[in-house]
């Protein structure tokens, strides 16, 4: 069923969204995340956060006080959800580390948000920009190797350059395009509903206000 040639975790495809702090990376993500659920697709995210001394914990509270104690992992359950906190560094890590956090959860698609410097070079692994001006596409889009499946985000709104062969999707406008294009080239199985603005087809394929 599944047709991408990127990079997979046990055969999931991953796409990764890229681009500068406030671009539209979270609603991007988000966005396909909603449509794409409620079409069947079985989705996973992982979200690079690059602030060192950020937790997901929350001081004073229980879990909180156990990894202060010296749990290298804190797993809190309850009736509708489990949370796993590991104690780790991670700025080693390569994607394939990092996709493993998601083994055995029997997904469809993974969605990166962010992960610039470990995904942006790959030829392997499907990509879709997000940007706020053309003057941070241009940057983002030059440090960036293809596959390009699209270009959103803020961006979106407004009309950039025309010569871009890659499609430029307005997110509020064409939310459903762009989930139909990742549906159609990485799970073979989508159903593209007209012509996006700014583009024809995709490509063959954060710091604070940096990339990450």
């Amino acid at each position: 069923m599944r047709r991408s040639s990127g990079v997979t975790q046990k055969g999931c495809p991953v796409v990764s969204v890229i681009g500068k702090k406030n671009s539209g990376k979270t609603w991007t993500v988000e966005t396909l995340t909603s449509i794409l659920s409620k079409r069947g697709v079985r989705i996973g995210v992982i979200k690079h956060i690059h602030h060192r001394g950020f937790t997901l914990d929350t001081p004073g509270k229980d879990t909180w006080k156990h990894a202060q104690a010296g749990a290298v992992i804190v797993v809190s359950v309850s009736p509708e959800e489990i949370g796993i906190i590991r104690r780790t560094e991670t700025s080693s890590f390569s994607l394939e580390e990092i996709l493993q956090y998601a083994e055995g959860e029997d997904l469809d698609l993974i969605l990166l948000e962010g992960f610039h410097m470990k995904t942006s070079h790959r030829t392997d692994v499907y990509k879709i920009v997000t940007a706020k001006s053309e003057e941070d596409l241009r940057e983002t889009i030059k440090d960036t190797s293809p596959p390009i499946l699209a270009v959103t985000g803020i961006i979106g709104r407004d009309s950039p350059d025309k010569e871009l062969e890659i499609p430029v999707i307005d997110l509020e406008a064409e939310s459903e395009l762009l989930a139909s294009l990742v549906e159609d080239v990485l799970l073979g199985h989508g159903h593209p509903k007209g012509e996006s603005r700014g583009g024809t087809k995709p490509s063959n394929p954060e710091q604070e206000n940096a990339r990450d």
